[in-house]
């Protein structure tokens, strides 16, 4: 289900449900959008469909705004990226106030800078080898970091995800749940209110809980999943019928237990 986007230049960067670019497309009248990375608006695809989303009230005469690069760097990376790949500078209040800064590298800095490291090095993976590979990386660093970064760290939070993506293509369900769980609360500090890759981290644990049998802990997190992504999908979204039907066959199964 191609989902979320980054922009380059007046190109968007079409990447699926699990977040893999998958191509790049040029929709003219989106690239006329100015950035903020707090915006009012955010970009998903219903196959190569652009749809543009309000996650929060906008009043006449509101511009509307979506974020070009990855909002969980953190300020001085953020400008870094603005400035050298579209020359400005972002006064957004978000940069001013370089909110969150300090809980984004949270820890001790040599083991943040390894594991920072370690995150820009993996490619995507295309056997199960390579998976085994990343898989083992991970959770050597997560084991030899343990009480030296809390979850809220950017790097070790990328690390979760790779460590939880690396699980699911190896179909270890077990161990991929532990490492979805960790990042759900950092998820929920960085992308508060409506953002599309909360809605999906969501989704992808609600799906795990479900595959362990944990219907009312699986039920729970699916609706948080739906009160999310009704705003930042629609109603009509097919990854939205996806969470329905998981959503339907939880219920069922707790009316059989």
């Amino acid at each position: 289900f191609p989902l979320f986007l980054q922009v380059t230049c007046n190109c968007f960067t079409i990447s699926n449900g699990e977040m893999q670019d998958v191509g790049v497309g040029l929709y003219p009248s989106m690239s006329l959008l100015n950035h903020s990375c707090d915006p009012n608006c955010v970009i998903v695809f219903e196959g190569y469909q652009l749809l543009l989303r309000s996650v929060r009230e906008i009043q006449i005469g509101e511009e509307l705004t979506i974020s070009y690069i990855e909002s969980l760097m953190p300020t001085s990376e953020r400008q870094k990226q603005l400035v050298r790949q579209y020359c400005f500078e972002c006064d957004c209040l978000l940069c001013q106030n370089q909110e969150k800064d300090s809980e984004k590298l949270a820890g001790e800095e040599h083991a943040w800078k390894e594991v920072k490291d370690a995150v820009n090095k993996v490619r995507y993976p295309k056997s199960k080898e390579e998976w085994k590979h990343v898989l083992a990386r991970c959770q050597n660093l997560l084991s030899s970091n343990m009480g030296h970064l809390p979850d809220t760290n950017i790097y070790q939070l990328k690390m979760l995800d790779c460590a939880m993506d690396a699980c699911i293509n190896l179909e270890s369900w077990e161990e991929a749940l532990c490492y979805g769980l960790r990042t759900l609360e950092p998820y929920r500090l960085y992308y508060p209110g409506f953002h599309p890759l909360r809605a999906v981290q969501l989704l992808r644990v609600g799906k795990l809980q479900y595959s362990q049998d944990m219907f009312p802990e699986a039920l729970e997190t699916l609706k948080q999943a739906y009160n999310v992504m009704k705003v930042t999908h629609g109603t009509d979204h097919s990854l939205m019928k996806t969470l329905m039907e998981i959503k339907e066959e939880c219920e069922a199964m707790m009316k059989i237990q």
